[in-house]
């Protein structure tokens, strides 16, 4: 899944940023923000701070799609148990 890279294009472009002035407040090159919008490449959680700054918008919010396509892509490899796992990593996450 891309949740995170596609609300960070529709946010960049809603502020009216550029790829290259984008990559530049981020310290980075073009091309990673690039692969980062369209899920070729992960951004780490510094980084997902970083972008929620610049963009302005609640890190909490970014946080929560950046984690949700790392579950994706972890559990998309065993899809039979897949939602057990969820549910089961879920009822003991609740108990902590």
């Amino acid at each position: 899944m891309n949740y995170f890279g596609q609300k960070v294009r529709k946010l960049r472009k809603k502020k009216g940023l550029l790829l290259r002035q984008f990559a530049a407040h981020l310290e980075v090159d073009t091309a990673l923000i690039s692969k980062i919008e369209t899920g070729d490449r992960k951004a780490n959680e510094i980084q997902v701070k970083k972008i929620a700054e610049i963009l302005e918008v609640n890190n909490r919010e970014l946080l929560k799609l950046w984690l949700s396509d790392k579950i994706y892509d972890t559990i998309e490899e065993a899809p039979i148990v897949a939602e057990d796992a969820v549910k089961y990593v879920l009822k003991n996450f609740k108990k902590k």
